[in-house]
């Protein structure tokens, strides 16, 4: 991390000075100070896993906090620093830390050419799909994330972005081209550690009542062949009758154009007639590495939107095999946006 910790200072640095000349620009009153365009923020979560065939935990999953400056200028800043797993709690262990870690997730800076052209220069997370988007745990509905979201292909990279919004007709295609340009140097020697580099991309995405995206990417996976991978990615998601419908398809080629993973999930969350926002959640999941084999899962499960910024939520996950993110038992979490 030594290489991203000094490009994080350099973007600050940077970010300083252009705001401070912007800001010797304007005399005319009321006057702003610097500090005023810092927001902080973040969420929080804690849940209950009981496995299948493992001793039960109780872990506080993460506290990410969110630094934000924006102010009547054209830049833009966005970091999240987060905490995983600082505190957690089973038999054998008690109360514990040892899989406590510190992840600079995003930490980047935009400049607005327009409405339709923006660039976006530090660590950030890579737009393929949804899920990868908006991850975090007070905006999705389960405490699981889907297999083919997190083994797949790349979740984060450092480098630059262009992104925007072209009209079209009432709607408009939103479009993001990115390229990764400084490797991420923090890989521990843990067995199941992807490990991937090189990531270069694009993203549409279209539609009102349907959105659908498209997805390309192409990465380097560090393992014994270190296999140069193109990756095709579909994604929707729509509302009928209150009834919301989220879906993403990814598959891999190498290099030689041999098949070299895919994997897909279905999910659907439907409002209960019971109490006040409840929902009732349902997910079908396959996923298939050449390494790891084939895999299907379901789920199912039930949410309540105690407030909009806190969601407790309790499912049930079964099939084939446990993956990290996605044991296959019962699991419980409380999620809080602050």
């Amino acid at each position: 991390m030594h290489l991203i910790h000094k490009f994080c200072i350099g973007s600050v640095v940077l970010l300083m000075l252009l705001c401070k000349a912007a800001y010797a620009d304007e005399a005319a009153p009321p006057e702003k100070n610097f500090t005023d365009g810092f927001r902080l923020g973040g969420y929080t979560s804690a849940g209950i896993t009981v496995p299948r065939q493992s001793e039960t935990t109780a872990t506080i999953n993460e506290i990410s906090l969110i630094l934000t400056w924006e102010s009547e200028s054209r830049f833009k800043f966005f970091s999240e620093l987060e905490l995983e797993n600082p505190l957690s709690w089973d038999d054998d262990n008690k109360f514990n830390t040892k899989q406590s870690y510190v992840d600079l997730e995003r930490f980047y800076l935009d400049y607005s050419l327009s409405d339709k052209v923006n660039l976006r220069g530090g660590r950030f997370l890579t737009p393929t799909g949804r899920w990868n988007q908006l991850h975090a745990s007070p905006l999705v509905w389960t405490s699981s994330r889907p297999i083919a979201t997190s083994r797949l292909f790349p979740k984060a990279a450092n480098g630059v972005m262009a992104f925007g919004a072209i009209p079209l007709g009432n709607s408009a295609i939103d479009y993001a081209i990115y390229v990764e340009t400084l490797k991420d140097l923090d890989q521990d020697d843990d067995d199941d550690d992807l490990r991937f580099r090189n990531a270069k991309g694009a993203r549409i995405a279209f539609g009102q009542q349907a959105n659908i995206g498209l997805n390309l990417m192409s990465f380097d996976e560090r393992n014994i062949f270190n296999t140069r991978h193109h990756m095709l990615g579909l994604d929707f998601i729509t509302t009928h009758r209150g009834i919301e419908f989220l879906g993403e398809a990814f598959q891999r080629w190498d290099t030689h154009n041999n098949k070299s993973g895919y994997g897909a999930y279905l999910q659907t969350a439907v409002p209960l007639p019971v109490g006040t926002n409840w929902f009732g959640i349902a997910r079908i999941e396959t996923f298939h590495r050449p390494d790891e084999g084939h895999q299907q899962r379901w789920l199912v499960g039930t949410t309540w939107r105690v407030k909009p910024t806190q969601l407790l939520k309790l499912e049930f996950t079964g099939g084939s095999a446990d993956q990290p993110e996605s044991p296959r038992g019962f699991l419980a979490s409380f999620a809080v946006l602050f």
